[in-house]
């Protein structure tokens, strides 16, 4: 009867993964997986989240399902962190909100909305961007189409490029943007760039799609939020994702939020009540555990600042790496790696080829995507220098051959 399913090939990133996992060489390297790991190379156990998981644990609940929307004090807390407690759309109703698996389970909930409601309206994303993007769109229906981003040296935005195409797009056309640590460059916008771009997004009725999984790991916990909330107060309608996958280490509880900003809340009302039509068609309901831990995290005064603070020591060791990574690189070659400090979050396009990202796997153990991405979370004082030493070598190469 199913003999004729083919073989899935696998996706290329946890793909990567697994063939990590299996090399037994000591000496190995993964900067692939989008997973954020401490000095040690452990993924942590944030202490905020321990502390949520001792309350929760204190006062066990029963087991039973989630209303299809989540839990209420979940998504106020979406609301609070992603658009401020004080804008006036939350403190109206005006927005949205529901509880989802995941990042990705935002994103495709998003896609069937627009599918269902802006029919005609295709959807823009910056080139490159996060390879599950389009997967997830056209996997709803969506047709999907890409704005120039990078720049010729594969290391900036080029931010004519895109604001030329934008200006051109038919009206109602859905954009999506990453507000801050581009995936997978790690190339942003400037706060003065995002404000060129608004200013288009309202001019040609376009509708932005903000996807935001990395809240904290770029400027700060506000700062990375701030091209939504200048959105906001423009009035803009918009749909946003957001993941708290990364900033809370909470990766296999799937915890993330899809938000649509609407002009009333009469409207934010219906908007819900159709996310959780959709919602029904596919899982019923999201995963318990993890939104109340979040939730305890967001609307615990003490928990929140412990958190925070977590936030932005993880922020600060990435920004530490980059350096090292830098230093250590300039050190061996004569190489510009400045790109490296420029750049934001927890990826960076290197500007290696699919050859010279092959060889390093092969030669020296160490694993990057085949676009030259890498995973700066991945690089900790014992392993930057032998990384710096891998690059060095493969730069070498290419000037000899």
């Amino acid at each position: 009867m199913f003999n004729n399913v083919e073989a899935y090939p696998g996706d290329p990133i946890l793909s990567l993964l697994e063939g990590f996992l299996v090399d037994s060489r000591e000496q190995k390297t993964n900067l692939s997986i989008g997973l954020y790991y401490d000095d040690q190379g452990q993924i942590p156990i944030l202490e905020s989240v321990q502390q949520a998981k001792t309350l929760l644990q204190a006062n066990p609940a029963p087991h039973t399902y989630l209303p299809m929307e989540g839990v209420a004090a979940y998504r106020d807390a979406v609301q609070r962190l992603v658009f401020g407690a004080d804008a006036p759309q939350v403190t109206d109703g005006q927005i949205a909100t529901v509880q989802t698996v995941g990042g990705s389970g935002a994103i495709h909930l998003a896609a069937r909305f627009i599918k269902q409601y802006l029919p005609d309206s295709a959807v823009w994303m910056s080139d490159p961007t996060w390879d599950n993007h389009r997967t997830l769109l056209e996997s709803a229906g969506l047709a999907v189409n890409t704005y120039p981003y990078l720049n010729a040296a594969g290391n900036g935005v080029d931010f004519d490029a895109m604001l030329s195409t934008l200006q051109t797009l038919p009206l109602h056309s859905v954009v999506l943007l990453q507000p801050s640590c581009h995936n997978p460059t790690g190339c942003d916008l400037t706060p003065e760039q995002f404000d060129e771009v608004i200013a288009i997004v309202e001019h040609r009725n376009l509708v932005p799609f903000i996807d935001m999984a990395y809240q904290g790991f770029g400027e700060g916990l506000n700062e990375d939020a701030g091209p939504i909330r200048k959105m906001l107060q423009k009035g803009l309608p918009m749909f946003v994702s957001n993941s708290f996958s990364k900033n809370f280490s909470l990766y296999g509880e799937r915890v993330g939020g899809l938000s649509v900003v609407c002009d009333s809340k009469h409207v934010a009302d219906n908007v819900v009540g159709q996310l959780k039509a959709i919602v029904r068609k596919i899982y019923s309901s999201p995963p318990a555990f993890g939104g109340q831990v979040v939730a305890t995290i967001l609307s615990t005064p003490q928990l929140r600042a412990n958190w925070e603070n977590e936030v932005a020591a993880m922020q600060a060791r990435m920004v530490s790496m980059r350096h090292a990574l830098r230093s250590a690189l300039e050190a061996q070659v004569d190489y510009p790696a400045d790109f490296l400090t420029r750049q934001s979050g927890m990826f960076s396009y290197t500007g290696l080829s699919a050859t010279e990202v092959d060889y390093m796997r092969e030669a020296h153990g160490v694993y990057l995507v085949r676009s030259g991405r890498i995973c700066i979370a991945g690089l900790n004082s014992r392993n930057v220098e032998a990384v710096a030493s891998s690059i060095a070598d493969v730069i070498s190469r290419r000037r000899r051959s």
